[in-house]
């Protein structure tokens, strides 16, 4: 692997499957009375979030605690960030400090790369979520949830396996990081939208020579279902938006939104797929929200599984054969 995780794109297939192989072995430490690993003892993680987050910023801190890292969270409200301090001051501070990563969310697309790329920060950089950029990490455990439901293994991948991402694809940085780590892994990706919520070049373009993402475009949600192993619901990002992208929320529901006449029509193995929080009422029912084939929750605890693997692989220096056993990680208590 890489020094850095910034972007979905940087894994090749050997990367991703040498991390989702790991999640799985340290998804087992789960079920231990003693859950942490010696791994990271000694190193300090930085959680750097300028943008609030519940799920990401307490998986990340979890995985670090369970390695055995030191760990110090820093928010951008009440800091010297809020007074005007730069990223790059703040990155030479948390340098000075000692950080050997840097978990960074922020609210501007590249600021990871900026970081990665600069020579502010000796140690790693993880991307957390930019703007409307990439979500890496988040990509590779909803990879990690559909290779448990549909193709279970360690070293498989998804190949021939059909995935429809449904909803706010113009503003959703998870959007993004699955469609090249899907791709990367053999899937075949369908979007599924409102026409003014498709970004423009998703497509190919002849007369440019865009060569567009490695998916196809439909704008009917009940054609896709029959053909989907695995539907992925997207929340309508209002906070992001400043027009109006589609009449109603009752038309998006309508046309949009995951109910439980569109779960029958489902394949049987098909399953449902949420990064949250959820607007129950719009793109998902409460009836599929809390249906045994909705894996939403199940995706925030395969969450740490998946930090943890990618802290232990990046900071640990160590594979997948170098897991210390079960009394080795209680040693370590």
């Amino acid at each position: 692997m890489k020094r850095h995780l910034v972007s979905a794109a940087d894994l090749s297939r050997d990367d991703a499957l040498l991390i989702l192989d790991t999640a799985e072995e340290l998804a087992q430490l789960s079920g231990r009375a003693v859950k942490k690993l010696p791994t990271l003892r000694g190193r300090t993680v930085v959680n750097l979030f300028f943008e609030d987050s519940t799920r990401t910023k307490t998986s990340f801190e979890v995985a670090e605690k369970r390695l055995s890292a030191d760990v110090i969270n820093f928010a951008a409200k009440g800091s010297s960030v809020s007074k005007g301090e730069s990223l790059k001051d703040t990155a030479l501070t948390l340098q000075a400090m000692g950080a050997d990563a840097v978990v960074i969310r922020h609210h501007a697309s590249g600021a990871p790369a900026r970081l990665a790329q600069s020579d502010w920060l000796h140690g790693s950089v993880i991307n957390a979520g930019d703007g409307t950029h990439e979500h890496p990490t988040q990509a590779l455990l909803d990879a990690f949830t559909l290779r448990r439901h549909l193709n279970p293994g360690l070293g498989n991948d998804l190949s021939g396996r059909r995935v429809t991402i449904v909803g706010d694809v113009l503003h959703s940085r998870v959007a993004r990081s699955n469609v090249l780590l899907l791709n990367t892994l053999g899937a075949e990706v369908t979007f599924v939208a409102p026409p003014t919520l498709i970004p423009i070049g998703i497509e190919p373009n002849s007369k440019t020579g865009g060569a567009g993402w490695p998916c196809e475009v439909s704008y009917d949600l009940d054609a896709a279902l029959a053909k989907t192993d695995a539907l992925m619901m997207l929340r309508v990002q209002r906070e992001r938006m400043n027009a109006a992208f589609f009449p109603t929320e009752r038309e998006y529901a309508r046309r949009y939104g995951m109910n439980g006449r569109r779960l029958a029509r489902l394949p049987e193995h098909a399953v449902v797929m949420h990064p949250g929080p959820m607007v129950r009422g719009m793109e998902i029912t409460a009836e599929v929200a809390d249906s045994p084939r909705c894996t939403a929750v199940e995706q925030v605890a395969n969450g740490v599984s998946i930090r943890m693997a990618v802290l232990y692989l990046l900071l640990g220096g160590a594979t997948l054969a170098d897991i210390p056993s079960t009394n080795q990680s209680e040693a370590a208590k």
